[in-house]
């Protein structure tokens, strides 16, 4: 019976251990999220996969970019 205990103990500490709410989203993720859904707006009929080629081709010239050269 010693395996029950153990078992308990485990998700016991996996639930206090569990931080809970959500990472912070990096600029190239927060920029994605807003560019695709203006590419589907505006271009309904464009495939996803193209449409996250065009998104991430904008990112590489993008103000929100810290890398992008100014």
């Amino acid at each position: 019976m010693p395996k029950a205990d153990t078992e308990k103990t485990t998700t016991a500490a996996r639930k206090k251990t569990s931080g809970g709410g959500t990472a912070k989203k990096s600029a190239y993720n927060r920029f994605m999220k807003k560019e695709l859904a203006r590419l589907k707006e505006s271009k309904p009929t464009l495939a996803h996969t193209e449409r996250f080629k065009l998104a991430a081709k904008n990112w590489a010239t993008s103000s929100d970019n810290p890398k992008a050269s100014k």
